[in-house]
């Protein structure tokens, strides 16, 4: 099976929903299919090996998504917010291509060999052909090629073959799940899986997906109210800002159920302000890399509220996991030695499925048995909840012993004047390894680095206490949420620590 037949069934069974937009002009899940049909006739026609998208998020974007499908191309979407020199390597890294660009960045990468810039108007407004010219696109084809953040190293290729991806979609998803009005809000930028994965699971629920061009919290939170959006998806930095929102302007949104976080690690006291200021919403973090098409662990609605406040520690300590693996899923801690460890043991998160891609361009990571190492270190409790401790290359080394940075970004965030941190390591003498944090002070807050150590020597063991603790006004995040925590790194080694 691949990846345009989910819209097809969409399309027989529900086809006068609207698919995308508002519901007044919004297009149709039959219209929509006419679209992709127009999409793939062009792209043929044109004789491109993939369809580009270098763009904000755009109503266009289902339809560039299953057109490429439909006409056995590949379709990627690149990060228009990188510098101009990465941003050009990236698109001519894909030529021969059609490209899709908003006007900001196709000015950045004009002249580009091998790329041919359409407006994506030209290409879902063009005359469909006869869907039987159209080839069945193979399921062990590339449907969306993405490339990896690239937080730790240069960004990396990643291949997503249309069998992981309709696995993904057919083991989480309900086919015609959605009632009538659900209408799923898009904020996360298409370049990010999440923003693909948004684009296939609605389709195959049946949900009206409402696009914002970029993340702005208080345009989130109007858009909400005024589509009657049920449904939406965000990264931890942006629910921080949509909290801020909802305190000073004081919106209830009343129309919203379900809310799905993920993408970066969020703190637990951000979980913690979410549930009481939204009562009456379903949370979900969602744990996944773009190498496994997505979402492979999810820490449901019910576990949310369960764990708020529960008297049992060990329950409790669960809103601070991302959840069990969801179906399909094969999920498991290793240790040094490659065997799986005991619960409550840490070691590195890996995982097998027919969804896990675990695929770069010319080079298939998984191993013999199909397990993919995500890099991701964590622990599962006794009943398998996973919690992440961050990136195996996070690790801070003193003296021999392994520390998790997210341990003590934990306990910093639990001081009432700290508002956000980061912990690195950096380099020393005597130990190989200290302690690094940045500080984030709350609104209005006055403390000083001596008493954040203290703090955390008195609730962690002394060699977990920063050697350095510098204050900033903000920390440097990607664009879908992470930490970079290579910056830090860089600005402590430039400052000659």
């Amino acid at each position: 099976m691949n990846i345009s037949m989910l819209l097809e069934m969409a399309a027989d069974g529900y086809g006068d929903r609207i698919a995308v937009g508002s519901l007044a002009g919004g297009v149709s899940y039959t219209r929509l299919r006419d679209e992709s049909r127009a999409v793939a006739s062009e792209l043929t026609r044109r004789e491109a090996d993939r369809l580009v998208l270098a763009s904000v998020n755009i109503d266009e974007i289902p339809s560039l998504l299953f057109g490429s499908a439909m006409a056995s191309k590949t379709f990627t979407a690149v990060n228009y917010r990188l510098a101009d020199d990465r941003l050009r390597d990236a698109v001519a890294r894909c030529a021969p291509a059609v490209v899709v660009a908003d006007q900001s960045t196709g000015a950045r990468i004009a002249g580009v060999p091998g790329l041919d810039d359409v407006p994506a108007s030209a290409l879902v407004g063009a005359v469909p052909g006869d869907a039987a010219d159209l080839a069945e696109p193979d399921p062990d084809g590339v449907a969306i090629s993405l490339f990896t953040s690239g937080t730790s190293g240069a960004p990396k290729t990643v291949l997503l073959r249309h069998r992981n991806l309709v696995s993904y979609i057919i083991s989480t998803t309900e086919f015609m799940g959605a009632e009538e009005g659900e209408a799923a809000l898009v904020s996360v930028p298409p370049y990010h899986v999440a923003g693909m994965a948004s684009v296939l699971s609605n389709v195959y629920l049946g949900r009206r997906v409402v696009y914002m061009a970029q993340f702005d919290a208080h345009e989130w939170t109007a858009t909400v109210d005024r589509e009657g959006v049920t449904h939406a998806m965000i990264v931890p930095t942006m629910l921080s800002r949509i909290l801020d929102v909802i305190e000073e302007t004081g919106t209830t949104l009343s129309s919203l159920r379900h809310l799905s976080y993920g993408g970066g690690r969020m703190p637990t006291p951000v979980v913690q302000r979410a549930l009481t200021l939204l009562p009456e919403v379903a949370f979900v973090n969602a744990y996944g890399l773009t190498e496994t098409s997505s979402t492979i662990a999810l820490l449901g609605p019910a576990d949310h509220r369960v764990s708020f406040g529960h008297a049992d520690p060990a329950v409790a300590a669960r809103l601070g996991s991302v959840g069990r693996a969801v179906p399909g899923i094969e999920l498991q801690v290793w240790g040094f030695d490659g065997r799986p460890v005991a619960p409550g043991v840490k070691g590195e998160i890996v995982v097998r499925g027919e969804q896990v891609s675990g695929e770069y361009d010319g080079n298939d990571a998984k191993d013999a048995d199909g397990w993919f190492h995500t890099n991701d270190n964590g622990w599962l409790d006794d009943e398998g909840y996973l919690f992440i401790e961050g990136r195996a290359d996070d690790v801070i080394v003193r003296g021999g012993e392994n520390m998790s940075p997210g341990e003590i970004e934990d306990v910093l965030l639990q001081h009432p004047s700290v508002a956000e941190v980061a912990v690195v390591g950096m380099p020393d003498e005597e130990w190989g390894e200290a302690v690094a944090a940045f500080i984030v002070p709350a609104d209005g807050a006055a403390v000083d680095a001596d008493e954040l150590r203290s703090w955390v020597r008195e609730r962690l063991r002394s060699s977990r206490m920063p050697s350095v603790v510098e204050f900033r006004e903000a920390l440097p995040y990607s664009e879908t949420g992470k930490l970079l925590r290579r910056e830090l790194r860089a600005q402590l080694a430039e400052t000659g620590r």
